[in-house]
């Protein structure tokens, strides 16, 4: 069973930086859609960004297009989310995702995707 493990949240101001790692403990991101989705409180859980395990293709949200870069190492079986000025609105759980291996899938539904880390929290302060 695939388990993926989160790291690296916490608590910044608003304009500072963080990074978020998710390690596969079964090594399957090579061929697998990979993302990360956040939750706030109250809220739907909401796509922030993806690859294409395919093409390798990114894909954001618009809400942090510029501000936040996905990025995975294959060999290290570790997908990042580096987060920078970040902003209050950006306060939430953020939870890596993968799916199944050789599965296309549609990046943007979180329903699509098989596996899901615990969650790390996320907060921001003004």
């Amino acid at each position: 069973q695939v388990q993926l493990i989160e790291s690296g949240g916490g608590s910044v101001q608003a304009g500072g930086s963080l990074r978020l790692s998710c390690a596969d403990s079964l090594r399957t991101f090579t061929n697998s859609a990979t993302g990360w989705f956040r939750q706030a409180p109250g809220k739907e859980r909401d796509f922030v960004a993806a690859i294409n395990w395919r093409s390798g293709t990114l894909y954001y949200a618009d809400s942090v297009k510029g501000r936040f870069t996905i990025s995975r190492d294959n060999a290290a079986a570790t997908l990042y989310l580096n987060m920078n000025n970040l902003k209050p609105e950006d306060t939430a759980v953020y939870y890596c995702a993968a799916g199944r291996r050789f599965h296309d899938i549609n990046y943007y539904t979180p329903t699509e995707y098989y596996y899901w880390g615990q969650g790390t929290q996320v907060t921001v302060s003004s």
